[in-house]
């Protein structure tokens, strides 16, 4: 008989090419899946609440596993976390029903993308944060996102993987922007977002930002349901994995 466990799981996305297994790929799910073979010499499956793409960050990914021994969850996640390379942390680690299911059981994810509006980053920063130099006009930000929340088809900011008949409806809970300092924080969150879609809307609200795209002219972008280059998807390394909420 097997146990599932739910598993929080941070890592530093800059050295694998995404969460998902790929032949020949290095990758946060293929580390997980070696590790646990490693302690268990079982062949192991980890799934997780979603993708993220290569070079894109977690604070708190959740995954779930199902093991046919029966372990102390303290004692094995510092295993996990002792053949781990130090890019990926397994943050907690808790026994859950056979019922709970990582992705299908949550109710809506955040995800923060990060810039850094100055010239010069600050080293420690330079893998986490996206560097702007042009003006931010943070309203003009702020008024372009609230006219995308809300139940629509984002078509125009997202790219497809070869699945032209996808379904591209979502109901976009929250998009704000914060700003501290040279820092501005994208926050998006919904119940799930299409590829590349939170990418997409930081470089369409830096195109608003920075006057290259007037705020009025959202609700037309939104509404074409076309992707043309006036919404270029910004670079991975600046988007994490924010958190992932279950009832």
């Amino acid at each position: 008989m097997t146990q599932r466990y739910k598993a929080t799981i941070a890592y530093d996305g800059a050295a694998y090419a995404g969460w998902q297994v790929q032949p020949g790929q290095c990758t946060v799910q293929g580390e997980c899946e070696r590790v646990l073979h490693e302690i268990t010499r079982e062949s192991i499956r980890v799934h997780s609440s979603g993708r993220t793409d290569s070079g894109v960050h977690a604070r708190a990914q959740v995954a779930h596993f199902d093991l046919s021994s029966k372990v102390t969850p303290g004692k094995f996640k510092l295993s996990l976390n002792a053949l781990l390379d130090d890019d990926i942390r397994v943050t907690s680690l808790a026994p859950v029903s056979s019922s709970f299911h990582a992705r299908f059981s949550a109710v809506k994810k955040e995800y923060r993308y990060f810039i850094w509006n100055n010239r010069i980053v600050p080293p420690h920063l330079r893998r986490y944060r996206l560097q702007f130099s042009r003006g931010l006009d943070i309203d003009k930000m702020r008024r372009a996102a609230a006219r995308l929340v809300g139940h629509h088809d984002f078509e125009s900011f997202c790219s497809h993987r070869g699945k032209a008949d996808e379904n591209t409806v979502r109901n976009l809970l929250e998009l704000n922007v914060r700003k501290k300092g040279n820092e501005f924080t994208i926050i998006a969150v919904s119940e799930g977002f299409l590829y590349k879609m939170v990418r997409s809307l930081a470089g369409f609200l830096l195109r608003v930002g920075s006057g290259r795209i007037p705020v009025e002219e959202t609700d037309d972008i939104l509404n074409a349901r076309v992707r043309n280059e006036l919404i270029p998807s910004a670079k991975p390394h600046g988007l994490f994995l924010w958190k992932v909420s279950y009832r």
